[in-house]
């Protein structure tokens, strides 16, 4: 199964991985590579190695609700990463790697924003290609719920991020076992009270 969403919707591949997939990828040639790290988490060795790439780094942690001892990601944030999707909007010739700590919700709710903003209307296309990529991804939802907002999708985001969720947790229980242990309890219960 690739990691690498190469279709239409955007001109640049996107390379979507986990801190543990990073040694990996050291010969891929990305031109860009987008770290979304814990504040605390110390910054990966890995890219030492690697050659000449552009390398932006966001710092907010994977929580859908602002917390006390918790940096949410904020509308700031999402900005960054709009920013950099009209940067790349013309570039072909890129290549991007997104990671987060796990490669499940920060770095695939950037690939969405970035998909979503140049596909207005196509956002089951959207979540059909992260799940083809991802099959076990769970984008935060706060991040998209900005996007949409910032984006003006009147709500089409988060619908289907709802489907993308049901999908997921249907096909892989035990994955929606585990985020219900670490944090993301509440999200697993609306979707069982949505049944």
């Amino acid at each position: 199964m690739s990691s690498t969403i190469e279709t239409p919707l955007l001109p640049y591949p996107i390379t979507i991985c986990g801190l543990s997939e990073l040694c990996e990828h050291g010969e891929a040639g990305f031109t860009h590579v987008v770290s979304i790290l814990d504040p605390v988490w110390p910054d990966p060795q890995e890219f030492g190695g690697w050659g000449a790439h552009r390398r932006v780094l966001w710092r907010f942690d994977d929580v859908v609700r602002v917390a006390n001892g918790y940096q949410a990601p904020a509308r700031s944030d999402v900005q960054a990463i709009l920013a950099l999707g009209a940067e790349l909007k013309g570039q072909a010739a890129a290549r991007v790697l997104i990671h987060c700590h796990a490669g499940v919700s920060r770095s695939t709710a950037t690939a969405v924003i970035l998909m979503a903003q140049q596909n207005p209307g196509r956002e089951a296309g959207i979540f059909a290609e992260l799940r083809r990529i991802r099959p076990r991804s769970w984008p935060n939802a706060l991040m998209l719920k900005l996007a949409d907002d910032m984006l003006r999708r009147d709500g089409a985001l988060m619908v289907e991020l709802y489907r993308h969720q049901r999908r997921i947790a249907d096909a892989y229980p035990e994955f929606a076992e585990l985020l219900s242990r670490f944090g993301r309890a509440h999200e697993i219960a609306a979707l069982n009270r949505a049944r």
